[in-house]
């Protein structure tokens, strides 16, 4: 769930530089409105994505589809304890996420 968050923030952030403006919420008059998922599991990862249409205020349809991914491995991470110290965890490596609108 942080990586979605990461990689929406991301998206945001990009399109706040280029455009000099950031959706906070879709104009739900006429827009489709998309979630992009990747959850981790043993052998495999899991991309959902939901599309949301939105006519008239009200939520058309909503179109979801998965996939199975072969997952990248993991990485090594140095994270805070909570006591003040470090200690060494492993978390699975995220996909990064692209997305092109034409």
């Amino acid at each position: 769930m942080k990586t979605i968050i990461f990689f929406a923030a991301l998206i945001l952030t990009s399109c706040a530089i280029q455009n000099q403006s950031v959706v906070r919420e879709p104009a739900k008059d006429g827009s489709i409105e998309t979630v992009i998922s990747v959850k981790h599991y043993k052998g495999y990862d899991l991309l959902t994505t939901t599309h949301k249409v939105w006519i008239n205020n009200m939520v058309d349809k909503i179109i979801t589809k998965s996939d199975t991914l072969k997952p990248l491995g993991n990485v090594t991470k140095r994270v805070d304890d909570g006591w003040g110290g470090e200690k060494t965890r492993t978390f699975p490596k995220a996909y990064e996420v692209y997305i092109t609108v034409k």
